[in-house]
């Protein structure tokens, strides 16, 4: 198994982005395939310190391998995803890649 979890914030000034960006994250990556689990939300306070919260969306996919996980990073859509949501919403990124 390989996850690829990717933390969003998105632009202050635009108030509908993390929507957006769910909608596009929905639209343009959940139909590709090599996607064992597909998993996308906001965030969710927490009275907990030691909970990371200000980002706006996170992103949590599962893939058999690395090979697959590989595979959608060129995909046709999930480069349309990056060139017509991720760079018009989001002000940072972080991912976690694990195996």
């Amino acid at each position: 198994m390989f996850s690829h979890v990717v933390i969003f914030w998105t632009h202050a000034d635009q108030p509908k982005a993390a929507d957006e960006l769910v909608e596009g994250m929905n639209t343009y990556l959940k139909p590709i395939p090599g996607v064992i689990q597909f998993h996308v939300g906001r965030m969710v306070p927490s009275p907990r310190p030691v909970v990371e919260q200000s980002y706006q969306v996170a992103l949590n996919l599962v893939f058999p391998d690395k090979k697959a996980q590989d595979d959608y990073q060129i995909h046709p859509l999930h480069i349309e995803f990056v060139e017509k949501v991720f760079k018009r919403v989001c002000a940072k990124v972080v991912v976690y890649d694990f195996a």
